[in-house]
């Protein structure tokens, strides 16, 4: 199925809402559009396996872009719009594209790119145009497409994360993501998905396609803020939503009388990926709502998953849960299997390898494990108990080595995460003559703090209460705000790199 099916069947009902606006997609016009759109980029000459770019804010647009190129054998690359031109021209360049899509509120930033594009068009504007003079009429072929969507870029350069195109037409079942997350999470016709997170980002804008292929309607914010996704849930009786453990605390902040004054109670399933949740947030998640919040743990590489509900949650708190897609494996750094309670390298199995590195075959190389082809890793460490749930440590990248002993910076900022005085922080190793590295932790204030040394001796006096001495951060720095991504990952290559500095 895709939105055509639900075209012939229900053509008037929305397919997409904007949460704020009220503007409307209904499948009728999802699929009208996003046919004329496939045969504007064949018009221009983009063929199977050719790359379209997409670079907009939220808006109706995005899905018929995203529609277009999945029933035309193209890949889409949604484009971070937040990123400086010369990151979006890396981006654009090293992806591919033959065409570039734009909303009119990043057309400026598409001006002052570094490339050279031989179809760019604008919403709204000779975008209109060009569908208007193209066909309505049906494809002789609908090869399903995919899409190469770019990593957040926290470690390094974002990179192309490339996977083979599904060998299906594009309404024909087999495309991975329908078949595992919509019966997980039960999403059907009568689904209302709620997506608060830039439409770029790989879950949002793949489950947002999930909702579209089963028929259900997609409420989707034009950006997040706490009271606006209550009132969303509200106006829109959503059933489902997925967001990410900042948005949760940005939700619990709010004062108690303005999250009871909303009725949530059409909800019947909160998922929560991307970033690890801490365990006081999430169980006061279930706590307010129910236990209905669901986690996954994957990547953008889609190369395995697991996933865990709110009573298993409950008895293995912290844990991501047991496999979804493929074989969790625990590895040292010899690549052997280590054993219950070991912290290591987590890998998937999977029956083949599920991805690429675009233009990268080094990297693509060093995600695979020295022994077997088919295990893979996207630098994640952890441990699976005696029964076979992961719990997750952190990311290997961030580990901190301190006098010879490993310090996981999430566990740090896990404990502050509810903490009246702190907003945001992320915990980062420095280097020490002495000890190899240092704990340091950047905070972004709540607005009813003031920066400054005794909010450090107050913030170092809570963590000597609850956590091992040697893990608490030696040095707090204040800031306006931290450089996270909508989707909760911490940059914290420009923290060491202005510590650095």
């Amino acid at each position: 199925m895709y939105p055509g099916t639900w075209a012939a069947r229900t053509p008037d009902k929305p397919a997409l809402v904007m949460a704020g606006s009220g503007r409307t997609l209904t499948y009728a016009e999802l699929e009208e559009r996003s046919l004329r759109l496939a045969h504007v980029m064949h018009d221009a000459g983009l063929e199977m396996g050719d790359v379209v770019a997409l670079l907009s804010d939220n808006r109706p647009e995005t899905y018929e872009a995203y529609w277009a190129a999945l029933r035309s054998g193209l890949y889409i690359t949604a484009v971070n719009h937040n990123l400086s031109a010369e990151e979006v021209s890396y981006i654009v360049r090293d992806c591919g594209a033959k065409a570039l899509l734009v909303s009119p509120a990043k057309s400026e930033l598409a001006a002052s790119l570094d490339v050279e594009m031989p179809t760019m068009l604008t919403f709204g504007g000779d975008y209109e145009d060009a569908l208007a003079a193209a066909t309505a009429e049906p494809l002789a072929a609908q090869p399903h497409g995919d899409d190469l969507l770019y990593s957040s870029g926290t470690t390094g350069r974002p990179k192309g994360i490339k996977p083979p195109l599904p060998p299906i037409a594009v309404d024909e079942p087999g495309y991975v993501y329908p078949t595992v997350f919509g019966a997980l999470y039960g999403f059907d016709e009568d689904t209302v998905y709620l997506s608060p997170a830039p439409a770029y980002h790989a879950a949002p804008l793949r489950f947002g396609g999930v909702i579209h292929t089963l028929g259900g309607t997609l409420v989707m914010m034009e950006k997040f803020d706490a009271e606006g996704a209550l009132r969303a849930i509200e106006r829109y009786r959503v059933t489902h939503t997925q967001m990410v453990p900042t948005m949760f605390v940005r939700m619990l902040k709010l004062p108690d009388d303005v999250r009871a004054s909303y009725d949530v109670s059409s909800l019947r399933v909160v998922v929560h990926a991307a970033a690890p949740c801490p365990v006081d947030v999430k169980r006061r998640m279930i706590e307010w709502l129910g236990p209905i919040v669901h986690e996954y743990y994957a990547s953008t590489e889609s190369n395995g998953a697991t996933f865990i509900d709110s009573q298993a949650w409950l008895r293995k708190p912290g844990s991501v849960g047991t496999a979804l897609m493929g074989t969790v494996r625990i590895c040292g750094d010899d690549g052997g299997l280590l054993g219950p309670g070991e912290v290591g390298t987590v890998y998937f199995e999977r029956e083949q390898r599920t991805f690429d590195y675009h233009n990268d075959p080094d990297k693509t190389a060093s995600t695979q494990h020295p022994e077997h082809d088919n295990w893979t890793t996207v630098g994640d460490l952890g441990y699976l108990d005696e029964d076979g749930y992961l719990f997750l440590t952190d990311r290997k990248a961030f580990m901190i080595i301190s006098g010879g002993v490993n310090i996981y910076p999430q566990e740090i900022e896990d404990l502050f995460s509810l903490h009246p005085a702190v907003t945001d922080i992320a915990v980062i190793g420095v280097p020490d003559d002495e000890m190899g590295e240092r704990v340091v932790a950047f905070v972004e204030v709540a607005p009813s703090a003031v920066p400054g040394d005794e909010l450090a001796a107050e913030l170092t006096a809570y963590a000597r209460e609850r956590i091992a001495h040697f893990k608490v951060p030696r040095e707090f720095h204040f800031r306006d705000e931290l450089p996270r991504t909508p989707t909760g990952k911490m940059v914290k290559g420009k923290l060491r790199d202005e510590y650095a500095g």
